[in-house]
């Protein structure tokens, strides 16, 4: 992708889908009886689709709904704990003071911002105190501040974690969900490795690429059937000049979402064509359903370069992690070292991107924590994204993780 054409094109048509949305209702009939009104309708919902397939490059609000604690509702506020250029510690800080185990719930890096886990963090509210890594669009962060690879994010989740207190205030948990499964299992194996007294009393390892040559998925075989080279010549490319990123190496959200819906085309575009009807006939619970949706999966984020070739090279590749070899600041990360850490591993049924026993292999190679203290959870019925979201696991899963962080806080 030649990401200075592909944001000109973008800026040339924003102003258009500005104009459609904008027109959209006044094209609505006021009344049902109207000469043309079916006619309006329609055109108003063509309209209304084509302003919204447009893509964003910024952060999503988390809009979080107050929860019950006790016999009273919480209200919801953010609160930055610790931040560094390339992401913050967040925490959705709530009005009580009922002591709850904390969770640091790590989002992926994989084109899409932290608010992808809404539906995850309004889950976790009712029973803890969420933090979550709020990753930074490497395309706003100013060449001057440096790299930002693998062992940085590394890193940053142990540094997330000392931050939150550990032991010295309250049980502190963390769950990764999708592609941070692989470094949050280097981050806790180098804590262990390391005596860190700020580790975790439980690790939740939910549809993460921890060994990929068990069940490979068409993601898998994408990654293994091209060199590193080919990644780094045809998917990197340079933050254009007009954005405080310029210069700097990404592989672009846009290219990510591309790949992404390349997967499901037809079930976009089937998606698409059902909010043409919805909005033609008024269907405002649906069509609101899909807006939400769509506007959080049109959200992208660039990845830096060296981030996204060392993690395809490292876990999709090599399997360094699985095989032994994985190294952070040259030293050898150990999983078997953790003793002090649960572990639960949750995959689904389903899931076309983390094929069953992928994330269960994190368990084999904790050798290291007692059986009574590894769980496997495989929820029948859902997908990738069915995993951290939705009906079944607001249902089903989280009791299952609720149960871990409870019985080891």
């Amino acid at each position: 992708m030649n990401y200075a054409l592909y944001q000109s094109g973008t800026d040339l048509l924003a102003p258009w889908q500005g104009f459609a949305h904008g027109l959209a209702p006044l094209l609505r009939p006021l009344h049902p009886l109207q000469p043309g009104a079916a006619l309006l309708r329609r055109a108003s919902a063509a309209l209304e689709v084509l302003s919204e397939l447009r893509v964003t490059h910024k952060r999503p609000a988390f809009n979080l709904a107050p929860v019950r604690m006790g016999n009273a509702l919480a209200e919801i506020g953010e609160e930055e704990v610790f931040a560094t250029p390339f992401g913050r510690l967040l925490h959705f800080r709530k009005d009580s003071d009922l002591p709850q185990p904390r969770v640091l719930v790590v989002a992926p890096m994989s084109g899409h911002f932290a608010t992808l886990l809404r539906g995850t963090v309004q889950v976790l509210l009712q029973d803890h105190d969420v933090y979550i890594t709020d990753w930074a669009n490497a395309r706003d962060v100013p060449a001057e501040a440096g790299r930002f690879d693998l062992d940085d994010c590394i890193g940053h989740i142990i540094r997330f974690l000392e931050e939150m207190g550990g032991e010295e205030r309250a049980p502190t948990h963390v769950l990764a969900v999708c592609q941070p499964a692989v470094p949050v299992l280097a981050a806790v194996s180098v804590m262990a490795q390391t005596r860190n007294r700020h580790q975790p009393r439980s690790m939740t390892l939910m549809a993460g690429p921890i060994d990929t040559r068990l069940n490979p998925t068409e993601v898998n075989r994408l990654a293994q059937s091209k060199p590193i080279e080919w990644f780094e010549r045809e998917l990197i490319d340079t933050v254009p000049w007009r954005f405080a990123g310029h210069g700097r190496r990404v592989y672009p959200g846009v290219t990510q979402l591309s790949a992404f819906m390349s997967m499901n085309l037809h079930r976009h575009g089937r998606a698409f064509a059902t909010q043409y009807e919805n909005i033609a006939a008024g269907a405002l619970a649906a069509s609101e359903a899909h807006k939400r949706f769509y506007g959080e999966y049109f959200a992208v984020m660039d990845l830096t370069a060296e981030f996204y070739l060392q993690t395809v090279r490292s876990a999709f590749q090599e399997n360094e992690l699985p095989r032994g070899t994985m190294h952070w600041r040259g030293e050898r990360v150990r999983p078997d070292a953790i003793r002090r850490t649960a572990l639960l591993t949750v995959e689904g049924e389903n899931d076309d991107i983390c094929g069953i026993g992928q994330t269960m292999a994190a368990l084999d190679l904790c050798s290291g924590i007692p059986v009574t203290m590894k769980r496997h959870h495989l929820q029948t019925g859902v997908g990738h994204y069915g995993v951290f979201n939705g009906r079944r696991w607001a249902n089903e899963i989280y009791p299952v993780v609720r149960e871990m962080i409870q019985t080891t806080s």
